[in-house]
């Protein structure tokens, strides 16, 4: 016996590309269930710095359309009362030219402008105003703003799409896709935190320097992120003490205050990147819809909820 139910999708994945498309889908009507193999706060989401900016996301004009609509979400949850883990928060960033910002931000950064030698060391740089995300709040308050509009999260373990008892299945596996729907161009991009308690910075900083190597301090409620790397095809989640002292050190060089902080807590993602994200909607052997949502490189935070209408409007004729 078919036991679907008309109009109802499931969500394979509960990151916050995932919980992000649920929440447009069950807000527009739509009975949503999520199916994740981890609790939300165990998705490479809860991993991410997340400061809004498009990186290492193709194609970048796609990429630059979809963090634009997401920006408008953030601002709008920065400028209320809640738990969202969502605030606006200036900083610097090195190389980045504010004339080529503005090219496509069009306007839509409250602040933007030349930073200063004091506020950036490393110079040719811009200093904006934008979202800095707390994903330990906002992944937990994304999953009860779906249960609040009527949507389900189950721990479930899915290894076969046409498995899934729903007439529409959305697919935002990110780097799961790679063996889910045998995607072979999807691959890790390896990235370390350090997380220090915060000896007092209120502002962001991200800098990388000629041969490519990073670092960024993020401050969020309770501690400061340091990082970081980009290790393109590795998997290893085990935490690199060399690397660790090398992020701490090349933090340190642009703010001395960091090198002698406690450190709390070290922490490895693997960013699922992908020559182009895909997102588009196919059909199952059996007929049924399926939307692809995934490969969204390092800017999963950053496009999610663009992302997540575009895909919401692909399932609207099912």
């Amino acid at each position: 016996m078919d036991t679907r139910v008309s109009g109802e999708i499931v969500v394979v994945g509960g990151g916050v590309v995932g919980l992000a498309t649920a929440v447009v889908l069950a807000e527009r009507g739509r009975r949503v269930r999520v199916w994740s193999r981890d609790p939300v706060e165990r998705t490479t989401s809860a991993v991410a710095g997340a400061l809004w900016w498009p990186y290492r996301i193709e194609p970048m004009a796609s990429a630059r359309a979809w963090a634009l609509r997401s920006l408008e979400v953030y601002q709008e949850l920065a400028g209320r009362p809640g738990e969202s883990g969502v605030r606006l928060v200036e900083g610097a960033m090195s190389p980045a030219d504010p004339a080529n910002v503005e090219a496509w931000a069009a306007g839509r950064l409250s602040v933007l402008r030349r930073a200063t030698v004091r506020e950036h060391p490393a110079g040719n740089a811009l200093w904006a105003r934008l979202p800095l995300i707390d994903m330990a709040a906002h992944l937990p308050w994304l999953r009860e703003r779906l249960l609040r509009a009527g949507g389900t999260v189950e721990e479930r373990v899915v290894s076969d799409l046409t498995a899934v008892d729903a007439p529409v299945v959305v697919n935002c596996t990110g780097l799961g896709a790679r063996d889910l729907v045998a995607d072979r161009t999807v691959r890790p991009v390896r990235g370390q935190l350090v997380v220090v308690e915060n000896p007092g910075l209120r502002t962001w900083l991200v800098s990388t320097a000629p041969d490519g190597k990073m670092a960024y301090l993020f401050p969020q409620p309770g501690r400061l992120l340091l990082g970081g790397t980009a290790e393109d095809g590795v998997w290893s989640l085990e935490p690199d003490p060399a690397q660790a002292e090398a992020i701490v050190r090349r933090c340190a060089a642009l703010r001395p205050e960091v090198a002698g902080a406690r450190i709390l807590e070290h922490r490895v993602g693997l960013r699922p990147a992908r020559p182009a994200v895909r997102l588009e909607r196919r059909t199952l052997p059996d007929g049924r819809a399926v939307i692809h949502n995934y490969g969204h490189g390092g800017a999963g935070v950053t496009v999610a909820w663009g992302c997540a209408e575009e895909a919401a409007a692909l399932a609207a004729s099912s």
